[in-house]
Parts: structure tokens; C-alpha cells; sequence
């Protein structure tokens, strides 16, 4: 048996059990972090990241965020806000209309 097969699968499980451990990041948070970058730079330098600090930081300098930061937040929080009758609810009937 070819003596070079043995280390390459063993190089393959191990990478296969790395790319596991890792989190999964969530989809919203790249071009956020990718906007705010310089922001976050400018504004929050001594802050610690987890525990929502840096949100905590950029809110107090909401007044200061650029536009592409600014932007790339609602945009996030548009896509995390749950739509009517998302709720896992029956759906809702529309409210009555008005007799005339």
C-alpha cells in the first residue's frame, strides 16, 4: 500500500474536525462588521469584544456612524425583524371594514 495514503487521510479528518469546531457566523454579521470596521475603529478602540459592548459603543455614537454603517445596520435589523404572521400564530384576519 502506498505509504503516503495514511498521513493525507489523517491531514483530511483533522481539517474536517477543525472546520466543525468552528461557530458558524451568522449571515448578517459580515457585512456589518465589514462596514462598521472603521467606525468601530475610530469610535470604540478600548472596548472588549462580547457581551454586546461594541453594540453598547456604537449606539452611544449613533449621531457619529457613517452612512455605510448606518446603512448596513438597518439593513440587518430589517432582516431580523419578523414579518406579519411570522409568529408561528395562526395568521391574523384583517380588521373589519367600515359600513357605509
Amino acid at each position: 500500500m502506498k505509504t503516503w495514503l495514511f498521513p493525507l487521510g489523517c491531514l483530511a479528518l483533522f481539517s474536517l474536525a477543525v472546520q466543525a469546531q468552528e461557530p458558524p457566523s451568522a449571515p448578517q454579521a459580515t457585512p456589518v462588521r465589514a462596514a462598521c470596521a472603521a467606525d468601530f475603529k475610530k469610535l470604540c478602540p478600548d472596548v472588549q469584544p462580547g457581551g454586546g459592548r461594541i453594540r453598547a459603543c456604537l449606539a452611544q455614537h449613533r449621531a457619529e456612524l457613517s452612512q455605510g454603517c448606518r446603512d448596513a445596520l438597518q439593513q440587518a435589523r430589517a432582516a431580523h425583524r419578523p414579518q406579519p404572521g411570522a409568529s408561528g400564530g395562526p395568521p391574523q384576519p384583517p380588521p373589519p371594514k367600515p359600513q357605509q
